[in-house]
């Protein structure tokens, strides 16, 4: 009878020391997570400062910077990357064109994007269209060029006139291309029009402008590791709910963090081509705090409506096939007490 004891215990032990293994294994999964290089990610740069994701007892194993969310959202085709803090358009364009299994599990923030301009040579909207207006905007497809279209549709502009005008380059390529005379006009991603403000250009128009209630930024996830480890998607969104926090409470400080996040990735981000003009992008405290409390709405909301407005917007300039919102989104992990 004791030997029977015995084994059933030693069966017992083994058996929890195995569990015990695999919970280990599931909470240690790693996480390859990918931004952009603007502070449309702040939220992710102060939990990264700060130290919440290692905290929660996350596996974040690279924080990869890129250029824009249209090369981001290339990126996720790759198997290390499986989480991204990314502009909505980008990641759409990822699941409809790439074929990317991903979810959108929350948003970042609203808003983000702007109009930068020579005020010596442009103060209207209709100044756009005057022959010799050189135009920067990211490739086709991106949310600054969904956003050119919006800009042609509400001010009933002649669309004939803007492919010559058109430069296509990154946001900061984009930025420092105005800078030195090369552009007349720029559409920037934020931090971009708040820095060239600073400089004495004007943001002639806002996101807020052209799309009301606009999601800019999201938190997207593959949907294996949805599937697998729901319960790491859970502490993701429960720290970027807790960097969204941060930035509205306390802005100084999410500034101060967001821009030196900013300027140390920075020289890691940019091309040999333009490296030795990084410097001409100086991303100070004060920037990034106006940029932040004015130019962006930090929120994990998501409305599906709007969701499905630019789906059927990208559809409507070809962009994308249509779909139905709820296929990339799953909401659940949200705190909407």
């Amino acid at each position: 009878m004791k030997s029977l004891v015995y084994y059933f215990a030693v069966i017992l032990a083994v058996l929890l020391f195995a569990r015990a293994l695999e919970a280990r294994e599931k909470d240690n999964k790693p996480i390859g997570m990918a931004v952009e290089f603007t502070d449309h990610a702040a939220c992710a740069h102060i939990a990264r400062n700060k130290g919440w994701f290692k905290d929660e007892g996350l596996n974040v194993t690279s924080f990869d910077n890129y250029l824009t969310g249209m090369a981001l959202s290339a990126a996720l085709t790759r198997g290390d990357i499986n989480v991204a803090y990314i502009c909505l358009i980008p990641a759409i364009s990822a699941y409809a064109n790439g074929k990317v299994p991903l979810k959108v599990v929350a948003g970042t923030h609203k808003y983000g994007y702007g109009l930068l301009v020579d005020p010596n040579k442009i103060t209207t909207v209709k100044d756009l269209e005057k022959p010799g207006i050189r135009i920067g905007c990211p490739r086709a497809g991106g949310p600054l060029d969904v956003l050119l279209h919006k800009m042609i549709d509400k001010y009933d502009l002649n669309e004939r006139h803007f492919p010559g005008k058109i430069r296509r380059m990154s946001p900061s390529k984009v930025f420092l291309a105005l800078k030195m005379g090369k552009l007349d006009a720029a559409f920037c991603c934020e931090q971009f029009p708040t820095m060239g403000e600073a400089l004495g250009f004007k943001v002639l128009l806002t996101s807020q402008d052209l799309w009301p209630d606009m999601q800019g930024s999201v938190l997207i996830v593959k949907e294996e590791l949805l599937r697998d480890h729901p319960e790491i998607v859970n502490k993701l969104v429960a720290v970027t709910e807790r960097g969204i926090q941060y930035i509205n409470q306390h802005p100084d400080e999410a500034a101060k963090i967001a821009a030196q996040e900013l300027s140390l990735s920075g020289g890691r981000v940019f091309t040999l081509g333009i490296e030795k003009n990084t410097a001409d992008l100086d991303i100070t405290p004060g920037v990034i705090f106006r940029s932040l409390t004015t130019r962006m709405k930090f929120t994990t909301d998501v409305d599906q409506v709007k969701v499905q407005e630019y789906i059927d917007y990208m559809a409507g300039l070809g962009y994308i096939n249509r779909f139905k919102a709820e296929e990339i989104l799953d909401l659940r992990f949200l705190n909407n007490d």
